[in-house]
């Protein structure tokens, strides 16, 4: 397999219910091409935001109209590393361990 870049795609698709999720992600699992990471999402507003590790940007498109999933946008992403935050990092990780929205 090629680099893998990190890719951000935003899926709006208010009413979508769980079961359709579901059903999307059962084909992504077969995908080989990339690699889902993690979804973050706003049950409420009915948008997903999902880090992925892809080749390219076009790969992604590919795989996704080919499955039938529609997305808003894909976007180039990189993540921060902790040394750039200097001492905010304990705080921060202090503030995400006991933050309410973490997943179970």
């Amino acid at each position: 397999m090629s680099k893998l870049n990190k890719y951000m795609m935003v899926h709006n698709n208010p009413g979508i219910n769980c079961e359709e999720v579901q059903a999307n992600w059962r084909k992504l699992a077969a995908v080989e091409s990339a690699t889902w990471v993690r979804t973050y999402y706003n049950d409420e507003k009915g948008v997903r935001y999902c880090l992925w590790l892809a080749p390219s940007e076009e790969d992604l498109k590919d795989i996704f109209t080919e499955i039938g999933i529609s997305w808003e946008s894909i976007v180039p992403v990189e993540e921060t590393v902790p040394d750039l935050w200097g001492e905010k990092w304990n705080e921060h990780l202090e503030k995400d361990v006991a933050a309410d929205t973490l997943g179970n």
